[in-house]
C-alpha cells in the first residue's frame, strides 16, 4: 500500500519549494493505523490536488508528503489535528 520514504534527505527549503508531485510518500514511520474518525481524511492538514492526468494526489501539509490511495481512510500521524471547520464553524468571523 504505502511506500516508505525518507523525509530527512532534502533540506526543508528544498522540500517546501518542490512541486507536490515530487513530495515523497509517507511511510509507516509517520502513519499509524487508526480505527476511529481520527484518520488523515478528517485532519486539518489533509489536502487533495489534481495531479497529472487529473489523478488525485492526497497530501499531508504538516509532513509535506504524499499519502497512498486508501491510506487516508485507515491511518493517521501523531500530528493529527481536528479540522478547524469542526472546531470553530464554517465562518467564525461572522458569529
Amino acid at each position: 500500500m504505502g511506500m516508505a520514504a525518507s523525509r530527512g534527505s532534502a533540506p526543508l527549503g528544498q522540500r517546501l519549494d518542490a512541486p507536490i508531485e515530487e513530495w515523497p510518500y509517507l511511510g509507516q514511520e509517520v502513519l499509524v493505523p487508526a480505527r476511529s474518525r481520527k484518520v488523515c481524511m478528517t485532519c486539518h492538514w489533509f489536502r487533495h490536488h489534481a495531479g497529472v492526468n487529473c489523478i488525485p494526489l492526497l497530501t499531508c501539509q504538516l509532513h509535506q508528503g504524499l499519502i497512498a490511495q486508501g491510506e487516508h481512510l485507515t491511518n493517521r500521524c501523531q500530528g493529527w489535528t481536528d479540522d478547524m471547520v469542526r472546531q470553530r464553524g464554517w465562518a467564525p468571523e461572522v458569529a
